[in-house]
This record gives C-alpha cells, structure tokens and sequence, in this order.
C-alpha cells in the first residue's frame, strides 16, 4: 500500500480534516497551540490504497503490455513501484537513458527485459514498433507496464504499434472513496473544492495554493513545451485562465477566443492541449431526445478543483462561501468524484448532461445495464446548498416524462449532512455518493 507522509504542519492538517479511526504508523511534528507556543508531538500516518488497484493486477494477467496514464504527478510512478516491487524501474525523463533509447532501443529492451516498468515512455515514441516485436516474440501476459502523462502521444503510439496487446487505465488524483476510506476527505464541502486531489498535497502537506503554483509552472515549462511549441505561453496561460472561468459552461470556443485575443483556430487547438493534458475534460450532452436538445455543445471542466481554485485567484477555502463560481465548482467536485470511479473501475466514463430548448437542465446522466440486460439511465441534479429543496427534482420529473426514460433512478447531490429518501428520489450529501 501506498504511504503519504505529513510534514510538521500536520497539526493544523488534523485541526482542519480531523483523524478518524485509522489504520496508522507514527512520526512527529509540530503542534501550534492557542497561545502560538510551538511543541513537538506524536503523530500517527496514514495510508491509503489507491482504488485502482484491483483493475491494474487484472489487466496485468490479461495483456502482455498494461499502460497507466493521467495527470503528471497524480501518484502513478509511485503506484507502480508500490504494486510491483521486484520489477525494473526506468524512466526515460532521465536525458541519458532517454538517448540509450533513442539510439538503441533494441539495446534498451535487451537490458530491460520482461517485467519491467517503463515511465514516460512517451518520449522515445519509436520505442513502440520494437516493443511490439518483443512482446510478440516473447508471448504471455504481464511482460511490460508503461506510463506517461501525455495523452495523446501516447495513445497515438499505443494504437500504431500495440493495439490489441495493451491495457489503458487512467489513474486519477485521489478520487473521493480514496480518501474517505482513508479518513482523510474534508470536513466540508469548500475544503474539498479547495485542496483538490493531488497526492502530494496529502504528503507533503504542502498548502494548496503553493503547490498548484509549482504545478502549474512545471505544466507550462515542460509539459506545454513538450506537447507544443507556443511562442507566448503568457497568453497561454490567460487563456487556461478564461477557461477556468468557465467551469461548467458551455464550451463556446468563439467567446473564449475573443476573450483571449487569439483565433478560434488557435483556441482549439489550446484547449485540445488541456485536455491531452489532463487539465480539462468535456461532458456531452445527451443525444437520445433529439426534439429536446438544445445545443451540441458540451460543457467544459477541470479535472482538479484544487487546480482550478489556483487560477481563479482562490487563496483559501472559505473564499467559496460567497465565489460566483461556487456552485459551478461545487458540480465540477461531484462530477469528479464519479469520473475518478469510472476511470478506477478500468471503465472509460459515459457520462452526459440533458438541455432542453426551454433551458430546463439535469446536471448529470448516468446510463447503468442491469444483468438482466435492462438499461436504466442514474440522473442527479448537484445543488452546493447545505439546504434541500424539493424542487430540486422539478427538472428530473420533467424529463422522466420523455420518451424512452421509463426506467430511471433520480437523486439530488448536495453540501449538506442528511442522506434520505423522498417520493420523488434519493437525497445524497457530497461526501456520501459512494457510500
């Protein structure tokens, strides 16, 4: 399992999520009391296991060559080296091993053989046509694990060379069930929104708006310039900005580029970079009632809250409170939570929002198979009141009455405490979806 460990501020870390009963180790920090008096004290660590990895051993025995990817620093390297400890390790981030590739990948192969993990592979692209020969060669399942944090070039190399011989999953930053089963999840619902998911903030304790400072910087020094060649990475960076102002909207790429200065060209072409990197993701919107929809557009989100806190200028938790963006925040968390599920489960999310021309609108739809074959489709408004309203199901009642969705489950997410059920559906608080 894998091992987070706090620095000395861990104190204010219990203060602000709490302990728990947890499965723990110990060290020591500092604690700060009331009179600012510092002491050292006993502290306990937790660990976390990460969801994953149940589908990754699975695949594993399934394919010759598993590929993990998803966000730069979202615990994949650590994950592998955790999962299989007896396995080569080598990352072609590494300028010299990275040349040794280059130059002689046949050579490189030789020197790492079967069980072995390869990180950011997606750098010596031309690796991928020699891999296939060896797994070809050498046959059976579980011979070789790569990881890498860009997406596109690395499917585009896994589909040239490896199709059908490889696993994908994606792992995520720590998904809401992770960190619950860690007694590790916010107290409240800003908190959560605010620090985001990244493991290295649980590690570290390293506050939320220094490390996505560091983060985004390290983003846009070397991921952007890996993925692309952008003379004016300031501009670059207005333009995440305007889209991190955007969470939860339509994606209008005419507007965005306006607001950017740019061309609609290049705004694409930008934000296809954000999603190749992990930054950002679109939910579709349902197509099965075409007399109903609205528009094709889908809307836009950020795969870390805590991300797109930092860029919209959040310098802590309860600056939510009275943030025009809350609610859309809010909604982007609990999207989260069920991509990240998706995603840890080996499943690719099929997900979707439902607009009519009226403007009416369910914020999420869920198509479910039962194993009777039945489909059922899971729809949930996400409201950030801690208060609920029974006229939070108006619009799932509305739509239940459409064509085609007979067998439904209609449920409100919200930031309060209560979970129960109502004659119109279920009543789920934000930090109890999965349980």
């Amino acid at each position: 399992m894998n091992r987070f460990y706090y620095n000395n501020a861990f104190f204010r870390y219990v203060q602000l999520f709490g302990t728990g009963n947890r499965t723990l180790s110990h060290g020591f920090g500092i604690r700060t009391n009331s009179l600012f008096k510092s002491e050292f004290v006993r502290y306990t660590i937790p660990v976390i296991q990460r969801q994953i990895k149940e589908t990754f051993l699975q695949a594993l025995q399934f394919y010759p060559v598993t590929t993990l990817t998803g966000p730069r620093q979202s615990g994949k390297s650590t994950f592998l080296k955790d999962v299989l400890p007896d396995w080569n390790y080598v990352s072609l981030e590494d300028p010299n091993i990275r040349e040794f590739c280059q130059t002689d990948p046949r050579g490189f192969l030789s020197s790492y053989p079967e069980h072995s993990i390869i990180d950011e592979v997606q750098r010596v692209p031309e690796l991928f046509s020699y891999l296939q020969t060896q797994v070809d060669t050498s046959g059976g399942s579980g011979q070789y694990v790569l990881s890498g944090s860009q997406n596109f070039q690395l499917m585009k190399s896994i589909s040239q060379s490896l199709a059908g011989r490889c696993a994908v999953l994606k792992l995520m930053p720590f998904s809401q069930k992770e960190l619950q089963s860690a007694h590790l999840l916010a107290k409240n619902a800003h908190e959560y929104i605010y620090t985001g998911g990244y493991p290295r903030i649980y590690d570290k304790h390293i506050p939320p708006a220094r490390y996505y400072a560091d983060y985004f910087e390290t983003y846009i020094q070397r991921d952007i310039r890996n993925l692309e060649n952008i003379g004016d990475l300031l501009l670059f960076t207005r333009f995440i900005k305007l889209c991190a102002g955007r969470i939860g909207q339509l994606v209008n790429i005419s507007s965005l580029a306006n607001d950017c200065g740019i061309s609609s060209t290049t705004a694409t072409r930008w934000l296809s970079l954000l999603e190749t990197s992990f930054i950002v993701y679109k939910l579709k919107p349902d197509f099965r009632n075409f007399t109903k929809r609205l528009t094709k557009s889908p809307k836009m989100y950020f795969t870390d809250t805590g991300l797109a806190c930092y860029l919209l200028g959040l310098k802590n938790a309860e600056q939510l409170t009275s943030h025009y963006l809350r609610g859309n925040l809010f909604e982007n968390a609990i999207i989260n939570a069920f991509v990240y599920n998706e995603y840890n489960e080996g499943n690719e999310p099929d997900f979707f929002y439902w607009r009519d021309k009226a403007g009416l609108e369910i914020d999420l739809l869920k198509t479910c198979i039962a194993q009777d074959g039945k489909e059922s489709v899971q729809a949930y408004e996400i409201k950030s009141g801690e208060t609920m309203n029974l006229d939070y199901f108006s619009n799932m009642e509305k739509w239940a009455q459409l064509p085609g969705n007979t067998h439904n489950i209609k449920a409100v997410i919200y930031a309060g405490k209560e979970r129960f059920n109502t004659k119109f559906g279920k009543v789920i608080p934000w930090d109890k979806i999965f349980f």
